[in-house]
């Protein structure tokens, strides 16, 4: 990182420097997506990296991640993409785990997608919590896949009951850093197999519940890195929202120079400008 940088004077030929100066931050990857199939994960939340006393200077290259996809029946969801500017990565949330013959494994991610039935093993969140195993009945076939994790939690265990149901998604974290409480980054229900059974619900954040048999999953929601929800039977599973990022800027500090049309507030806090990036650009400091 520099330590600032010169800008060329007018008429006396004075050379000015601009300082490094602090700002606060919150990065919120995107959420990874839930698996398809019988009894399959919930998507995990994006990962979820908040700080004060940043120290920038120069120009950030802002870059949002988007939210994993959603595949055919039977296969597991895509993980979200990295949220990063400067030496900062929010990991994308990891997919949740598919059911396609055998039992997929969610996968790792900065929250980790949940476990489709009988996998053996959920995925493990690096900026979060980890997705929930699933669970297998062969004599009624009442399977059930986890849930994906969020920011603040794992994610819970499918049950195999014919009053079982998808585990539910981690719950998200909740910032002020916009002057108002806001969760992020919560997990995607996993799926249950059929429709007499209990539907999951998404994670508090953006999460997005599962399905059951024949039903309709839930995407994470956009710009919350929400994880999307896990596929019941014959049932693909929801997509992943895109993540976001904040920069709380001193008023003394705020350049106004920036590109790819953040959201500028000036009124929400006293003192400071927000810059709300939903999609890539760049802040020069």
């Amino acid at each position: 990182m520099s330590f600032g940088y010169t800008v060329l004077g007018f008429g006396s030929g004075a050379v000015a420097t601009v300082a490094p100066y602090n700002i606060e931050y919150l990065a919120i990857a995107g959420g990874g997506a839930g698996g398809g199939g019988y009894a399959v994960g919930g998507g995990g939340g994006g990962g979820y990296v908040t700080a004060s006393g940043f120290q920038i200077s120069g120009t950030l290259t802002v870059t949002i991640g988007g939210g994993g996809s959603a595949n055919s029946a039977g296969a597991s969801g895509d993980s979200g993409a990295n949220s990063t500017f400067s030496s900062i990565t929010a990991t994308g949330g990891g997919g949740g785990g598919g059911s396609d013959g055998g039992d997929i494994d969610g996968k790792n991610g900065g929250c980790g997608g949940g476990c489709g039935r009988s996998g053996s093993s959920a995925g493990s969140g690096s900026q979060g919590g980890n997705g929930g195993t699933g669970a297998e009945q062969e004599s009624d076939d009442s399977d059930a896949g986890g849930g994906g994790g969020g920011a603040t939690g794992n994610g819970s265990n499918g049950t195999s009951s014919t009053s079982g149901g998808g585990g539910n998604g981690g719950a998200g974290t909740a910032s002020s850093i916009t002057g108002s409480s806001v969760t992020r980054a919560g997990g995607g229900g996993g799926g249950a197999r059929h429709g007499s059974m209990t539907r999951s619900s998404g994670g508090a954040g953006g999460g997005g519940a599962g399905s059951l048999e024949n039903g309709s999953t839930v995407a994470g929601t956009t710009n919350l890195g929400g994880g999307g929800g896990g596929g019941g039977n014959n049932t693909v599973g929801g997509a992943g929202g895109s993540g976001v990022i904040v920069f709380k800027i001193p008023d003394a500090n705020y350049s106004g120079t920036h590109s790819g049309s953040p959201t500028v507030d000036t009124s929400s806090v006293a003192d400071y400008t927000l810059l709300i990036f939903n999609g890539s650009g760049t802040y020069t400091a």
